[in-house]
Formats: C-alpha cells, sequence, structure tokens
C-alpha cells in the first residue's frame, strides 16, 4: 500500500503495509535514520519524532494514521532556530554519553520548550519521558534549562 507522507517539508510515497509503525516506514521505506528503535512499546522515546508539532512514539504509531499530517525527524529539526539552541546546549553541557537515544530526547525537549518555553525543573522531569540508558538526566534537565534561555 503506497502512503503519502509529508516528512521534513516534503512530500514522500512509501510503499509498506498497512499497520507498518511509522519508524519502520521512515527507517526502511524512506532512508530516515534519526529516529532509533529502542523499546518497540513506545516507552523508551528513542523513536520521538513531532506529529503536528506533538511528540509522538513513532514505533507503535501505525503509517496510515499520519494522513495529512506534518512529520518532522531530528532531520527537519536541526536547522531550525530550536533545533540549533538544542544541539547548541546539548554540545556545551557534554549530554551525550553513548547518544543513541539523544535524536529523540531532543526532539522531546523541542516540543516541551514549544509548549512551556521556560520550564521548571518539576516542568522538565514531567515532560522528559524518554530513557537514557547512560542515565544524562541531569545534563539533559540543564540543555534544556540552556536552550530555553534559562542558564543551567
Amino acid at each position: 500500500m503506497t502512503n503519502r507522507i509529508n516528512v521534513n517539508g516534503r512530500v514522500r510515497e512509501a510503499d509498506v503495509e498497512p499497520g507498518t509503525p511509522l519508524l519502520w516506514t521512515l527507517r526502511d521505506a524512506l532512508g530516515i535514520l534519526g529516529p532509533k528503535f529502542g523499546c518497540g512499546i513506545a516507552q523508551c522515546g528513542a523513536c520521538t519524532v513531532h506529529i503536528d508539532g506533538a511528540a509522538v512514539r513513532s514505533c507503535s504509531f501505525p503509517v496510515e494514521n499520519v494522513g495529512p499530517s506534518k512529520v518532522v525527524t531530528i532531520e527537519g529539526l536541526g536547522p531550525t532556530a530550536m533545533g540549533q539552541k538544542l544541539q547548541a546546549a546539548w554540545s556545551e553541557l557534554d549530554v551525550a554519553q553513548c547518544g543513541y537515544c539523544q535524536p529523540g530526547q531532543i526532539m522531546s525537549a523541542a516540543a516541551l520548550l514549544a509548549a512551556k518555553p521556560k520550564p521548571t525543573d518539576a516542568d522538565i522531569d514531567a515532560g522528559m519521558t524518554n530513557i537514557c540508558r547512560c542515565a544524562t538526566y541531569t545534563r539533559i534537565r540543564a540543555a534544556v534549562k540552556r536552550a530555553s534561555g534559562q542558564e543551567a
């Protein structure tokens, strides 16, 4: 089945079976490798993308449910002002250790900052539900604060 998907500002076609998770459509059919497979049950957040600005775990989101919505991956967020701020904060504060989950972490952080431009520590803790196996949570919180203009 052919699905037309607006990904990172470009309409693409993916020939995948009904029920295929968006993650596998992005990675296998479209070659967009930023979203990662972590758990497959929408718990870890390594696969986080934005659909119409909302953070979504793409490993459990059927591609046919995207419809006319706009999908943004880390590749599409990167060049934006928010993407630049987040990536700079991540780099300045040495957030990444292994780096595997970081695209999903940054996507979640961008959605959080869009909803709460000046988040408190409690807001960050509640909004950043992605799992980091390296446990860089304090550095993630500091980077979100820095990207929001609040020094960490």
